[in-house]
């Protein structure tokens, strides 16, 4: 069965109108059905973010090659007023020569993305907030949509640069049951396509631990990949593990065998939550890494405004590198690309590589 987005607008005078969108297809539609694309097979698990798969990195179709760059220090902090001479790329190990750099000049399309299950539902307020006062640290050029994921994926505001309008769509959020992370990851990157002159970002309030309904992580990641989508995780993991982690101690702490007996089933039901939280939180530091993102794991959801105006202060800042790589071929192959700065203190956070075109 094809997976798709519902999609949800507001017309004035009109009632709530709610549109099919099926993956593979270029652009949304008002008033066609596309053909479902199939899905892609499932690749194997990549053991870390530096072995992605081959398969699984980004297509470039022009000559010349855009790195959207984050650099930050050693303590963390977003490095400022770099030249082209501070940066070194090099592609399959051959260095090559930068062609042109750019700060905060190339526009930003962000697919805000929220996790209306159980887990997350009750924080929709605080949500709101944080999404609202990142709009508003974003430049007149950029452009921002919203989604929400549980048992559905709801698009329920298309790209715009009214914070008028994204107030409207969140105020439309409606907690649902199941959470299919992985599928709104892939139809995110595929359906919500970027400008073709803008970077694209996915910024996804989830706990990341997918109901199994649908697609596999490594689909997912394929298709962010694919995609040259940046994303960017702010996970509640570490709120879930504290509750856990209270709950179950205080049961094990019971000074009565018949006591814990009794609640022997909730004691084993914890520990298995907190093994999922854990195995989420690598392969969301997969995904976030190996996309050239970033994995937040706040300790409140009052830290959610924080953390979204330092994900709006990092596409701020980051930096556009282009070059033209050495290696003329057109062949589709795979080019692992790694990008440095002259100092050895900076890290840098860029995507692993791409495909070069076919013809």
């Amino acid at each position: 069965m094809a997976h798709s987005i519902s999609r949800s607008t507001s017309v004035a005078g009109k009632s709530l109108l709610i549109l099919l969108l099926l993956v593979g297809g270029s652009s949304f539609t008002r008033a066609q059905e596309v053909k479902p694309a199939p899905s892609p097979s499932p690749t194997p698990a990549s053991k870390a973010d530096d072995e992605v798969d081959p398969d699984d990195v980004i297509s470039v179709n022009t000559a010349e090659v855009l790195l959207p760059v984050t650099v930050r220090n050693a303590n963390g902090q977003l490095v400022e007023g770099l030249t082209r001479n501070d940066f070194r790329i090099f592609e399959d190990g051959a260095a090559q020569t930068l062609s042109d750099l750019s700060l905060r000049q190339v526009p930003v399309d962000v697919v805000l993305m929220v996790d209306a299950s159980s887990s997350v539902s009750d924080n929709v307020e605080d949500f709101g907030r944080a999404a609202i006062g990142f709009a508003s640290h974003l430049a007149s050029d950029d452009r921002i949509s919203l989604i929400q994921f549980d048992d559905r994926i709801l698009l329920l505001q298309d790209w715009t640069r009214s914070i008028v309008q994204l107030r409207r769509a969140i105020r439309r959020i409606a907690p649902g049951m199941f959470t299919r992370f992985h599928d709104a990851v892939l139809l995110a990157s595929r359906d919500q396509l970027p400008r073709g002159s803008a970077r694209h970002a996915m910024i996804v309030l989830t706990d990341g631990i997918d109901s199994g309904r649908g697609s596999p992580f490594q689909v997912a990641l394929r298709a962010a990949l694919q995609s040259q989508t940046a994303v960017y995780v702010i996970s509640n993991t570490e709120i879930e593990r504290v509750k856990k982690e209270q709950e179950l101690a205080t049961l094990l702490d019971s000074s009565s065998d018949s006591a814990l007996k009794f609640n022997q089933l909730r004691i084993q039901d914890l520990r298995m939550g907190l093994e999922a939280l854990d195995a989420s939180e690598r392969n969301l530091s997969e995904l976030t890494s190996a996309t050239g993102g970033k994995l937040y794991r706040p300790k409140s959801f009052a830290d959610l405004e924080a953390v979204y105006q330092e994900v709006a202060n990092e596409l701020r800042h980051q930096y556009a590198l282009y070059y033209s790589p050495t290696n003329k071929k057109r062949d589709g192959q795979f080019r692992r690309v790694r990008v440095e700065t002259v100092s050895p203190e900076n890290r840098v956070s860029a995507r692993v590589g791409y495909y070069a075109p076919v013809r």
